[in-house]
């Protein structure tokens, strides 16, 4: 199959697009919720559907130690296993191996480590990530990757070299034509590995790139200027995946420096700890002043939840511990960010979406770690 992304219009170096897959088109800029174990947390399929999600992650490390590829594969693959027709895009595992795994090893080869559920050897390499993958059978998928800490140049460079010769094995690896393989840019917070990085990165063909790494412990400045080095050296024609990002700010600040695809954990997690997203803030239903508040957590909202409850019976079924709290607030955050990138969408194509960043970012409470003013307006100052 032929992954064709099609560039439908530009503002500065925000993008909107559509990139094609055997599970239908993803339209950009999106946001993907995750679904690391097959699931994405506390919601059925029908349920995220109903958000208007139309792409979602798996997790690779995951999947593998349990219940394994293999019988993934058996079941007719991901798509099948969990009833999701839509594009799925799965993560290589090089994360969760360096974040996750207990008494790693790390080659030239792979990583020898350890599982984390039962302490079991494993092993992976570029070609076994590749293999789980395909037997998954996910629209997209990643190369093995190597995540290094961000303020360690000594080994960002190696991790970033280690991450380059594992890309090209991945491609070599390939045996489907029917999954999209992007390769992944490391290099930390350091500009000139990050430029060197998209540079070779960009230099094997492939349908598109994810830029990794970010969003692991440096400051919102440094990693919106990494984004900036890598999205001027990128190709114009491929599609940008940002990995582990989604706060809305971040998903403006993002789609302002070229980014075309986000992920992220934050918006079921905060709801199973009864937080809930709106586009001016966050809400904590934990709070006694929402007992008799009968409004929902966002009148502006079309969700399942915003039309039929309110956040004082939202804030009941927390205090008493019911699990329907985490799937009502889940079902909201998600389908707020959702609608967040469909308006983003739509301000691009129509050419104000500097105007509608602005008004949005103007009314919403955040704590970035830089002032707005600072960082709303991409740098002119790139390698």
């Amino acid at each position: 199959m032929s992954f064709n992304f099609k560039l439908l219009n530009q503002e500065n170096n925000a993008r909107a697009g559509e990139f094609e897959t055997p599970h239908g088109s993803i339209l950009t800029p999106t946001f993907a919720p995750v679904g690391t174990q097959a699931t994405v947390k506390t919601l059925t399929p029908a349920q995220l559907e109903s958000t208007g999600a139309n792409l979602i992650l798996a997790n690779t490390y995951h999947l593998f130690l349990r219940p394994g590829a293999d019988l993934i594969a058996e079941m007719g693959g991901l798509h099948h296993f969990m009833h999701w027709d839509k594009p799925i895009l799965t993560d290589s595992g090089g994360f969760q191996v360096f974040s996750l795994a207990q008494m790693r090893k790390i080659d030239q080869d792979g990583v020898t480590f350890r599982s984390h559920i039962d302490g079991s050897k494993q092993r992976l390499t570029p070609e076994i990530a590749i293999q789980i993958q395909e037997q998954l059978g996910a629209d997209i998928i990643m190369a093995f990757d190597e995540c290094a800490p961000p303020y360690d140049e000594t080994y960002s460079l190696q991790a970033m070299e280690r991450t380059h010769a594992w890309a090209i094995r991945c491609k070599n690896a390939r045996t489907r034509d029917d999954q999209a393989l992007f390769g992944i840019v490391q290099g930390g917070i350091f500009p000139e590995l990050r430029k060197q990085s998209a540079e070779f990165i960009s230099s094997i063909e492939l349908p598109g790139y994810a830029i990794g790494g970010l969003s692991v412990g440096e400051t919102k400045k440094e990693m919106y200027h990494s984004l900036e080095i890598v999205n001027s050296i990128l190709p114009i024609q491929k599609p940008r995946y940002l990995m582990g990002v989604g706060t809305p700010e971040d998903l403006i600040y993002g789609v302002q420096r070229g980014v075309d695809i986000f992920d992220c954990v934050l918006a079921t997690r905060l709801a199973r700890h009864a937080a809930a997203l709106t586009n001016t803030g966050r809400l904590n239903l934990m709070n006694s002043k929402f007992s008799r508040d009968p409004k929902p957590i966002d009148q502006a909202c079309s969700c399942y939840t915003c039309r039929s409850f309110s956040r004082a019976y939202l804030r009941h079924l927390i205090m008493a511990k019911e699990t329907l709290s985490g799937t009502l607030i889940s079902i909201h955050n998600i389908h707020m960010l959702q609608d967040l990138m469909r308006n983003i969408r739509q301000a691009i194509l129509e050419n104000r979406f500097e105007e509608f960043s602005r008004t949005y970012l103007s009314n919403y409470e955040y704590k970035p770690g830089v002032a707005a003013d600072q960082i709303l307006s991409p740098s002119s100052e790139i390698l």
